[in-house]
Formats: C-alpha cells, structure tokens, sequence
C-alpha cells in the first residue's frame, strides 16, 4: 500500500515557482502549464519524471475551478510524480504586474526596435519587446477574469 508524505495531496501537484530572490509561490493544484524551450507542456498529478530548460512564456496553472497565471522568463523545470519545480531567472504572478506600465514597456520596446541599429540591439529589443508582451498579456488575462 502506498503511503503519502504530509506535504502530498491525493491528486494534487505541489508547484513551487522559485526565482533568484524568493520562492514565488508554493501551492498544491491540479493542472500546470509551463513554457518549455522546445514547447509548451503540462503536468498532471502522477506525470512522469523529466527536466527541461524554459523559455520566456506563460505559466498556468489550475485548482478546482481557480485559473492563475503568471510570467516567466527563462529558467528550468523539474517535473516528478507528486511535484512541480519551477526555477525561473525571472517570474511574476499576474497580480503583480500593473496592466498600465507593461502597455507603456511594451510602446517602449517597440519604438526601440523600429530604431534599429547593430544586430545585437535589435535582439536586445526583440528580447524586451517579447517579455513586455508576455507581462502585458498576463496581466490583461486577470482584468478580463474580474480580478483586478
């Protein structure tokens, strides 16, 4: 018979997001979605193991009937049967990100990028204009479910 440790739920992952600075988040849900390098993946509770690098992207993760979202830029992904590890350069819960300064990042980035200049500028704008993008678009997902 198999036993659980106190820090497992039957049918639940344990996610854990952990940046530089701080652990992030550390929450038992039922589903995630994260930004793989070679794409998009979810886990579910009992999902085999695997490591995998991550890209810059949108982290989404459910439980019950609760949608989060967040953003992460880079890091990696630490998958076992019962746990979800998240250890990203960069991540930010929706809620932390203000809609009216990732709208201005993103007019800022774009203006840069029109600007041109040496190739290593131009990804420099890409690379900004992407992650402003990608804050704009999970702190809009909040508005639009009335959480704001």
């Amino acid at each position: 018979m198999a036993t659980t440790s106190k820090s497992e739920q039957p049918g639940k992952l344990l996610l854990e997001v952990v940046t530089p600075d701080k652990l992030l988040l550390s929450e038992h849900v039922d589903q995630v979605s994260a930004p793989g390098t070679d794409g998009d993946f979810g886990v579910l509770p009992g999902h085999c193991y695997f490591l995998t690098t991550l890209r810059i992207g949108e982290l989404h993760y459910r439980s019950g009937e609760t949608e989060q979202y967040m953003s992460v830029l880079w890091g990696f992904a630490d998958v076992t049967p019962h746990k979800v590890t998240i250890l990203a350069e960069v991540a930010e819960k929706a809620e932390d990100i203000d809609v009216e300064r990732a709208q201005a990042a993103v007019a800022q980035a774009e203006r840069h990028l029109e600007r041109g200049g040496l190739p290593s500028d131009v990804e420099e704008a890409k690379v900004s204009l992407e992650k402003a993008r990608l804050r704009r678009k999970v702190a809009e997902r909040l508005q639009k479910q009335g959480r704001a």
